[in-house]
C-alpha cells in the first residue's frame, strides 16, 4: 500500500506541477510565417481580440483539472498523516478526484485539439502544436496514474497483509 501511495502523490504532484504549468504558458500553437512568427495559448494578451467559445471551453475545464488536481494531492497528502485522515478514506477520494482531473483534461484537450485541427491553412504559413499543448496531453496521462496508483493504495488498505498474519 505505501509505495503505491507514494508513487500516486508522486504522479499527482507531477501532475498538478504539469497542468498549472501548461495553463498558464502561451505556446500551445505555433505560427510560422515567411517573415516572422507568432505563438498563443488560453490567455490571449489584447482584450481587443475576440475569444473562441472552443478557448472558454478549455481554459474552462482545465482550470477545473487544476482544482480537481488539487484535492486528489491534498488528499493523498492528509493520507500520509494518521491523524488526520479517516482510514482508507483518503486514497479514494483522491482516486475519485484524480480521475475527474483526468477527465476534465482529456475534454479540455479534445476540444482543443478538434477546434485547431479544423482551421482552414494557408499556404505559406506552417501551423504547429507547441510544448504546452503537449504537457496538457502529458498532464492528462499523468492524473490517469494517480487515479490508478491510489486505487491500488485503496485497495492494498483495505485487504489485511502479510503483518496481520
Amino acid at each position: 500500500m505505501e509505495p503505491c501511495r507514494s508513487l500516486a502523490l508522486l504522479a499527482g504532484s507531477l501532475g498538478l506541477i504539469a497542468t498549472l504549468v501548461a495553463l498558464s504558458t502561451d505556446f500551445w500553437f505555433v505560427a510560422m510565417g515567411p517573415t516572422s512568427s507568432a505563438h498563443s495559448g488560453l490567455w490571449p494578451s489584447g482584450h481587443w481580440e475576440s475569444v473562441a467559445a472552443s478557448i472558454h471551453v478549455t481554459q474552462s475545464f482545465c482550470i477545473l483539472a487544476a482544482v480537481w488536481g488539487l484535492v486528489s494531492v491534498g488528499f493523498l497528502v492528509l493520507s500520509c498523516i494518521p491523524s488526520l485522515s479517516a482510514p482508507g478514506r483518503g486514497p479514494l477520494v483522491s482516486t475519485i478526484t484524480a480521475f475527474a482531473a483526468a477527465l476534465s483534461l482529456v475534454v479540455a484537450m479534445a476540444v482543443y485539439t478538434g477546434e485547431r485541427w479544423a482551421q482552414p491553412q494557408h499556404p505559406q504559413i506552417q501551423t504547429f502544436f507547441s510544448w504546452s499543448f503537449y504537457l496538457g496531453w502529458v498532464s492528462a496521462i499523468l492524473w490517469l496514474c494517480a487515479g490508478a496508483l491510489s486505487l491500488g493504495a485503496h485497495l492494498g488498505a483495505r485487504q489485511p497483509g502479510y503483518e496481520s498474519l
